[in-house]
């Protein structure tokens, strides 16, 4: 069966990752796009959600990739359209919302998909193989990016929802939810720009449920190259994820590395979820964040000039 889809936000994240992974999916056919600002040639374009179910255009499920403020609304309009709903992550600006969909979901007999596209990276199934049976002493999170190269004039992320640093952070929490044991948040500081609502920078120390401290540094203003590993220590050598996740190294020795296919793997997943009439709603790196900015120390920063 063919999954005729729409995508409502089509957005940077959308034409770099969403198209490609639906052109490539034979299972999936672009049906339509919602969005204010552009369309795909070829595509019934409609400025917004109300608009396209109003339509006679014939589709089975969205992928949301508006910022994450609207979200809950439009995945809620969908839902009980009785459409199939792919979010992009972070799946909601609070975990109320995420779980007022989940519910909905299952009421209306329709899929959820909160998508983590980091787990998908080559190399976290490999590093959760090798990391099986050790034990962990300690883990280093390095998650360091550009904002202006990753999200030039996305204001939306300096907005109270927008999760500043924590859009690129909360990838690298989603690969530590799968490869480490449960971790809880000890300390937080979070570096606010004057002129902005969520932060630029953030430094988290966790311990996991066996008692090894996880400390993650995130930047959003780094210049050169980018940064993007997690370094884990055990008893039996150390762990390198860089790149987001496409290499794994293993006491310095490149072990294994592969190409992107993070968006495939999602739309892979939700594919099949839809075709078992099951869901996947995990908020285990959302809750991280939340925990962050509940008990973090915030200090002011330097206003944000893009």
């Amino acid at each position: 069966m063919t999954i005729r889809i729409a995508i409502v936000g089509l957005g940077k994240i959308a034409r770099d990752q969403h198209l490609p992974a639906i052109e490539k999916d034979a299972r999936f056919e672009l049906a339509a796009v919602a969005s204010r600002s552009a369309g795909v040639d070829g595509v019934p374009h409609f400025t917004d959600l109300s608009d396209l179910l109003a339509s006679d255009v014939a589709f089975d499920a969205v992928a949301l990739c508006t910022p994450p403020q609207v979200r809950h609304t439009i995945a809620r309009q969908a839902i009980d359209a009785g459409k199939h709903v792919m979010l992009e992550k972070p799946p909601g600006a609070t975990l109320s919302e995420v779980e007022d969909l989940k519910a909905a979901a299952v009421a209306k007999g329709v899929t959820l998909q909160t998508t983590w596209h980091s787990r998908y990276a080559t190399a976290v199934a490999p590093a959760q193989t090798w990391l099986s049976g050790k034990t962990i002493q300690s883990v280093q999170i390095n998650w360091k990016e550009d904002v202006r190269v990753w999200h030039p004039g996305q204001t939306w992320i300096w907005q109270a929802g927008g999760l500043g640093v924590f859009d690129p952070g909360i990838n690298a929490l989603s690969i530590a939810t799968v490869v480490l044991p449960a971790f809880f948040l000890e300390k937080a500081t979070l570096h606010v720009p004057e002129n902005c609502q969520s932060p630029v920078e953030a430094q988290l120390t966790f311990r996991t449920v066996t008692g090894a401290p996880v400390r993650a540094d995130f930047d959003f203003l780094q210049t050169g190259e980018q940064s993007w590993d997690i370094i884990i220590d055990t008893d039996g050598g150390e762990l390198k994820l860089s790149h987001g996740g496409s290499r794994l190294w293993v006491d310095g020795q490149l072990a294994h590395e592969g190409p992107d296919e993070e968006y495939p793997g999602l739309y892979d997943a939700f594919a099949r979820l839809i075709a078992a009439g099951g869901s996947d709603v995990d908020v285990s790196p959302l809750r991280h964040v939340a925990d962050a900015f509940l008990l973090g120390e915030r200090v002011t920063a330097p206003a944000f000039v893009e």
